[in-house]
């Protein structure tokens, strides 16, 4: 008898099988092809969404975008740190900047297990050309031109803008960039490298796991931290007459070692370049991840008052907050915020900054512009503010274009593919965290809510998240041009 079942299992196993793999499909499916539906509806939505406001019918734009850049250098972020022997650390530490392994190791632990996006300046020259020369010949490396200002200016130029880019560059970088971008600046033989340390969600470093795929980028730039491109830049910004001006890379400011007196020098001369440019002319400036308490204050009073629209991440708004309410700046916050938390920020940023600019134009300083847009890109949304009757059009348009950008570059190709994206976002989001505030139901045909508060236009819009990462880095800067291009 025994021999008998097992000819008959041999015999009939392989139908049972397949019987129970069609029966679990069977149960499986509809659930999935509802998801799959539904995805469907909303991608399809925002590409309308996207395309109500063409470019073709319109004169390019003109953008001028600065400062700097580099060659970043793109690696599988643990691969590198067990290459090297990285010893794993219990104290997950936040460092203003980096000077030795130990140190490297609590700050990659630090923002990995979160997944937080985070930047450091690494002091030690040695420890980052070991760095650079163990990425070399790591299997999957990439080259890329990198840094705010570039990236910022490739994806203007490829969404059908004309661009002044300021910065000081290689010939072989130059080579590279579109044709429909103008460098203003020096030319140098070695550009500065950025080290990206990428990783998947769920990866693992040691008894550390990520929650979510971000970056941890390393940099010990020699050309960036000075703007040294920011004179011939200014010279032929008057020729160019753009009609957006776009500032970011001085996060490559924070924590370099300047003599006395350098950096509020360079800051004062940006300053001045940002004020004696038209009042007609928008001025965004793009945040990044800053630590030192000092550049935020420098930014506050040297930059951001001169500008109408800023563009910042989950972790950057918590933190120009918390400075701009007189506390301390908060290093690490929660990396997938729900939409309500963003939104009470976003209004109190809009009210105290715009509250700023009342009382300086109270006491005479004609120089200060009132905040008039706020874009914060977050991993399952993107939000914007954007202040009635401004200078800003088509605000519902470029949040569904800024949503279903995060998708294409994080995923690397320009056509999404439902099959490899997620809705993260919630079903419904409340829109304050006050009691008794509406609630607004995600709806697959209209996915980008738009509604009026006071004097300004909230905009958000659900991102497809991408589940097969071909990068992060970079993301920002593409996500924030991109929202920008439909705003001019």
């Amino acid at each position: 008898m025994e021999g008998g079942g097992r000819v008959s299992w041999i015999k009939y196993g392989p139908l049972v099988s397949l019987f129970v793999v069609l029966l679990a499909l069977w149960f499986r499916s509809p659930q999935h092809a509802e998801l799959d539906d539904r995805l469907d509806a909303v991608l399809s939505s925002l590409l309308r969404a996207e395309r109500k406001v063409g470019m073709n019918n319109v004169a390019r734009p003109k953008v001028a975008v600065g400062f700097g850049g580099c060659v970043d250098l793109i690696v599988d972020g643990v691969s590198l740190l067990n290459k090297i022997g990285l010893p794993l650390t219990d104290q997950p530490l936040h460092h203003n900047y980096i000077e030795n392994e130990v140190q490297l190791a609590q700050s990659f632990a630090y923002f990995f297990a979160p997944g937080a996006a985070a930047e450091r300046f690494m002091l030690n020259d040695t420890l980052f050309n070991e760095l650079v020369e163990a990425s070399r010949d790591l299997p999957g490396n990439r080259w890329a031109v990198g840094g705010n200002a570039p990236v910022m200016a490739g994806r203007m130029a490829t969404e059908g803008c004309d661009v002044l880019l300021g910065g000081s560059f290689s010939p072989d970088f130059t080579d590279v960039l579109s044709q429909h971008i103008t460098v203003a600046g020096n030319v140098v033989e070695e550009p500065d490298i950025h080290l990206i340390l990428e990783y998947p969600s769920g990866a693992k470093w040691g008894h550390y796991s990520s929650r979510r795929a971000n970056r941890y980028i390393i940099h010990s730039d020699d050309h960036n931290p000075y703007l040294d491109s920011m004179e011939e830049f200014a010279k032929k910004l008057e020729d160019f007459k753009p009609d957006l001006l776009v500032v970011g890379g001085l996060q490559m400011m924070d924590n370099f070692p300047f003599n006395f007196g350098e950096r509020e020098a360079l800051f004062s001369r940006l300053a001045e370049l940002l004020s004696s440019s038209s009042p007609q002319i928008g001025v965004h400036f793009e945040m990044a991840s800053f630590v030192e308490e000092s550049i935020m204050e420098d930014l506050l009073h040297y930059v951001i008052p001169h500008a109408d629209s800023l563009g910042m991440n989950e972790q950057e708004l918590p933190n120009l907050l918390s400075l701009l309410k007189g506390s301390n700046i908060t290093v690490l916050s929660d990396p997938n915020p729900r939409v309500a938390t963003v939104l009470d920020q976003m209004r109190e940023v809009y009210r105290i900054l715009n509250q700023r600019y009342k009382d300086a134009t109270a006491e005479g300083d004609s120089k200060v512009k009132p905040l008039t847009r706020l874009h914060v890109h977050t991993l399952a949304f993107q939000a914007m503010i954007v202040t009635r009757g401004s200078q800003w059009k088509n605000t519902m348009s470029a949040t569904a274009k800024a949503s279903l950008t995060a998708n294409r570059h994080v995923c690397g190709s320009n056509d999404i593919d439902p099959s490899k994206a997620r809705l993260i976002m919630d079903d419904s989001f409340s829109v304050s965290r006050q009691e008794g505030s509406q609630r607004i139901p995600l709806q697959e045909t209209r996915p980008v809510s738009c509604w009026h508060e006071e004097d300004y236009e909230i905009c958000v819009a659900p991102v497809l998240v991408c589940t097969e990462v071909y990068q992060t880095a970079g993301g920002g800067d593409n996500i924030s041009a991109a929202g920008l291009v439909l705003q001019i």
